[in-house]
């Protein structure tokens, strides 16, 4: 995929991943398109990147969701790069959680069910162009769970296997489908959990070095090691993310 000149839809562009999606691919002279459920996020991120579209969207919100595709597809029907970076990760325990059935069902909603109808609404205007990009962002956690977060892991292996399934299904398209595995980054979602963080920055640099060789499965940094891990001593490997 080429770096400049596309149009791209960022989901959860204010902070975090998504923020140095933003920052590396205005600086390429890229089109953007970002969302958020922040209104005054979304506008403090216009005033530093003044070239740049942002849309209102609650994930967590079926008609929010389908507003922005309808709004996609009526005003942004050049976009050919569409990258599912917002989420949420909650950590409780299931005996003690009082506000459980919310947590599940908006946890389900913003990590996976809305990214697909993301992905679904968009994809007769993706398929439409000469070259086109899904980018879904999962985690090391689809691979081997963590305890403290059984729906987040849960959402991201079912991130994890639509994106395969779905790149087999437009392989003969000139749309590609591209996933992030991401391990443990810097972010205000993982603040004051774990050691070995690695910035946003790094994890972008990284992606987009195989973004433009079209190598469709980013593993980044230490999920690297736990795929091999993982394949000679499985038990190991969900033994090393288990209290991650």
């Amino acid at each position: 995929m080429k770096l400049s000149n596309n149009t791209i839809l960022i989901t959860g562009g204010t902070s975090g991943i998504g923020f140095e999606m933003v920052q590396q691919f205005y600086n390429l002279d890229n089109k953007l398109i970002v969302t958020s459920s922040n209104q005054h996020n979304l506008d403090k991120l216009k005033i530093q990147f003044p070239k740049i579209e942002t849309l209102l969207c609650n994930l967590s919100d079926n008609i929010s969701v389908m507003s922005l595709i309808n709004q996609c597809l009526e005003e942004h029907n050049d976009i050919n790069i569409v990258i599912n970076n917002a989420g949420i990760q909650n950590n409780y325990n299931w005996l003690d959680e009082q506000d459980g059935h919310r947590k599940i069902e908006d946890e389900v909603q913003i990590n996976f069910t809305s990214p697909m109808r993301i992905v679904y609404g968009l994809l007769p205007i993706l398929a439409s162009k000469q070259t086109a990009a899904i980018v879904n962002i999962s985690s090391g956690l689809a691979l081997a769970p963590k305890k403290s977060a059984p729906i987040y892991c849960a959402t991201k292996a079912a991130i994890h296997n639509a994106t395969k399934a779905l790149r087999y299904q437009l392989e003969n398209t000139t749309v590609k489908v591209f996933e992030i595995l991401p391990p443990l980054v810097d972010t205000a979602m993982t603040e004051g959990r774990g050691k070995g963080k690695i910035t946003p920055k790094q994890l972008v640099n990284e992606f987009l070095i195989n973004f433009t060789k079209d190598r469709f499965e980013s593993n980044i940094g230490k999920v690297k090691l736990l795929k091999f891990i993982q394949r000679i001593l499985p038990k190991l490997a969900n033994n090393l993310m288990k209290n991650g």
